[in-house]
């Protein structure tokens, strides 16, 4: 997993405003198949929202972190049913500040 730090949180949060979810969680969860899903979209754009149809604050949580574990990611924000996610590709696109 990736860290990083308030500056690039922030940074990331304001390019990420725009953007609307490009994956979409519901009743079945994290499924081998969201998961490639997650990574392809992770691949093009380095910085994705994913939507989460789930109740459980917790569930929301757990999900972020696999996926940030699985896929060498970085969770970047958690706000309501929204996950923002960042991973940067082999010749980023995203210059993040120090």
């Amino acid at each position: 997993m990736i860290t990083l730090n308030a500056l690039q949180r922030r940074y990331l949060r304001g390019q990420a405003h725009h953007l609307h979810p490009v994956v979409m969680i519901g009743d079945a969860g994290l499924t081998d198949a969201v998961m490639r899903e997650v990574d392809i979209n992770l691949k093009s754009h380095e910085l994705i929202k994913v939507r989460v149809f789930g109740d459980e604050r917790s569930n929301r949580i757990a999900i972020m972190e696999k996926i940030c574990a699985d896929l060498a990611a970085a969770p970047v924000q958690h706000i309501g049913k929204l996950l923002l996610i960042y991973r940067p590709a082999a010749r980023p696109r995203i210059s993040l500040p120090k």
